[in-house]
């Protein structure tokens, strides 16, 4: 296996996926998910759902970072 094509290589790369082309992003979210989700709903004072898929809670855990200013690198 070439460098290019070792996952290993590139640890960052699923990170970029887009949600909706997870293979498993119907699945229930993880734990850490939830964990964080609630946290975070919490802080921006809305609901937390614990029904969400894992590309559900990733995209949830998206726009609440946004609006607590959580998760910002700048």
């Amino acid at each position: 296996m070439s460098d290019d094509t070792n996952p290993k290589n590139h640890p960052f790369s699923n990170a970029e996926k887009d949600p909706d082309d997870w293979t498993t992003g119907d699945e229930p979210m993880t734990g850490a998910q939830a964990s964080y989700l609630k946290t975070l709903s919490e802080e921006a004072g809305e609901t937390f759902d614990d029904t969400l898929s894992k590309a559900d809670a990733s995209k949830r855990i998206d726009s609440l970072q946004e609006r607590t200013g959580r998760g910002r690198t700048d």
